[in-house]
């Protein structure tokens, strides 16, 4: 048996969430068995969890997880992994047991730089800033104004700009504007006047705007600042009708754009580009912790669970 956290029901994740025995996952020839070491805790699974995202009892109990990092227990023997190998499992259907089966166009060999918490935390987030960053072109003559810089997907995308030459701004509390300035970005505080901060920070028009926060002040400054069709969110979803970008990863561009990241977001984790912070761990006996603090205001960071 192998043990696997799970949802019973939906609601508050400290009263459905419980960790059972099933039987091992059974792999077929285009598999890969992967023992998990971390994975990493996102908005979109404790949503799923409280039932936000729908409340399917057919779905029960929920399987929730789509990143976890590990060591290959069995691999095809034309995969290019084998026994013991360290990976990164990304997207995961279901990354909260002690045993994942994924196909092996999922299951990613790790660097040996970056560690399993690390790896555990950055595809998910990474993917989507870099489907941001590809979808709006960014180039060195770009000046590009992020929101949320201190956030997952923000604090990435402030990277993968500021490693295309772009200038960047990002919108941060004042608590983590030098965390943004460390990125590479200049930091302006979101809750001021933000049409007339973003003006005072550019040293040059504001060319391009990353969205990841979804507020109606942030989208209404972006859109006095720069053309719709140079504006991409991923979470105004009600601003639509304005003409801006919104991804969710569902069209073939973003699909394919999120492909194509998995191996740069590997290698600037292995040299240092990226660093995921990690605001808590816990194991998946005590993960209600986890979920609860994500589900408020908590530290800069990821969650990582660990089996």
């Amino acid at each position: 048996m192998t043990r696997k956290l799970v949802a019973t029901a939906f609601g508050a994740p400290r009263e459905v969430l419980t960790v059972v025995d099933v039987e091992p996952p059974t792999a077929s020839a285009d598999t890969v068995t992967v023992d998990v070491r971390a994975a990493g805790l996102n908005p979109f699974d404790v949503k799923s969890v409280q039932g936000v995202m729908g409340k399917d009892p057919s779905k029960l109990p929920l399987q929730v997880g789509n990143e976890c990092s590990g060591v290959v227990r069995e691999a095809p023997t034309d995969s290019g992994l084998a026994a013991g190998g360290r990976v990164v499992v990304y997207p995961a259907s279901g990354a909260f047991p002690e045993t994942v089966v994924a196909p092996a166009s999922s299951v990613h060999p790790l660097p040996d730089t970056v560690d399993f918490d690390q790896a555990a935390g950055l595809l998910l987030a990474g993917v989507t800033a870099y489907d941001l960053v590809e979808t709006l072109g960014i180039t060195e003559n770009d000046t590009v104004l992020v929101h949320g810089g201190a956030g997952a997907v923000g604090s990435i995308a402030v990277v993968l700009a500021v490693g295309r030459g772009a200038t960047v701004i990002a919108t941060a509390s004042p608590a983590n504007h030098e965390a943004v300035r460390a990125l590479g970005a200049t930091p302006v505080d979101h809750h001021s006047v933000l049409l007339d901060a973003v003006r005072s920070a550019a040293t040059t028009p504001v060319t391009a705007v990353i969205d990841t926060v979804g507020v109606d002040d942030a989208i209404d400054a972006s859109l006095e600042l720069v053309e719709p069709g140079r504006i991409a969110t991923i979470a105004a979803w009600g601003r639509a009708g304005d003409g801006i970008t919104i991804l969710d990863g569902s069209a073939d561009d973003s699909k394919r754009h999120r492909r194509e990241a998995v191996q740069p977001l590997l290698a600037a984790a292995a040299d240092g580009r990226i660093v995921i912070e990690i605001a808590g761990t816990s194991t998946f006996d005590d993960a209600a912790d986890s979920f609860d603090a994500l589900a408020g205001r908590h530290p800069r960071g990821k969650y990582i669970l660990h089996p």
